[in-house]
């Protein structure tokens, strides 16, 4: 058997979706998948990250963190995507990311890929299901397998029971509201447990 190869990738201003990115990237590894994490380019203006000192230390502290290219999408059996909604939608900067794989969709190489997402909100109805949803749209269009963690163990329970995607709520100082790690590990397992049975062969 190869190597199953997952990416990770995510945008986060603050630094929500890079801690749920982290707890993935453990969760597929210990599913024996190779992981990076990567991160969205920032487009957002300087002075509007200026204004806010979270986002602006969050920038700073990831600073090392890779960008995710073309290449990465190209080589990786699975990605697993974290994003804060906007407006019931995914962020700007995923999008402007994800509009530049033209090339790559219609060469067919994004096809049969696996695929799972992940999002925040600062209220429990804020759009985290939406916006996990808007992101499959684009992954049905790439020809993508979805694989989101439904019921398949109770831990989607505990987490709100979100089976689109792990979604957690944030309250004003960056404290997560639920308690999601376990249900992130489970999804990311998922993710490359089915990656690995699509790229070996289901056994």
């Amino acid at each position: 058997m190869t190597m199953t190869k997952i990416a990770v990738i995510y945008y986060s201003s603050t630094g929500t979706n890079y801690k749920l990115a982290q707890w993935a990237e453990e969760g597929a590894k210990e599913a024996g998948a190779e992981v990076k994490v990567l991160k969205i380019p920032e487009i957002a203006p300087k002075e509007a990250i200026e204004s806010n000192p979270g986002w602006k230390a969050h920038i700073e502290a990831t600073k090392d963190v890779p960008e995710v290219t073309l290449e990465d999408l190209e080589e990786a059996d699975g990605f697993i995507f974290s994003m804060p909604t906007r407006f019931g939608n995914i962020p700007g900067q995923m999008k402007q990311f994800l509009d530049t794989t033209g090339g790559l969709w219609f060469q067919g190489k994004l096809v049969n890929k696996v695929v799972s997402a992940m999002a925040s909100a600062s209220n429990s109805h804020g759009g985290q299901e939406q916006t996990i949803l808007s992101l499959y749209t684009t992954m049905f269009h790439w020809g993508a397998i979805i694989a989101a963690p439904g019921y398949a163990d109770p831990i989607t329970f505990g987490a709100g029971g979100n089976p689109y995607g792990t979604s957690v709520t944030v309250d004003q100082e960056g404290n997560m509201k639920e308690d999601v790690m376990e249900a992130v590990k489970f999804q990311a397992k998922r993710t490359a447990q089915i990656a690995s049975m699509i790229k070996n062969g289901v056994k």
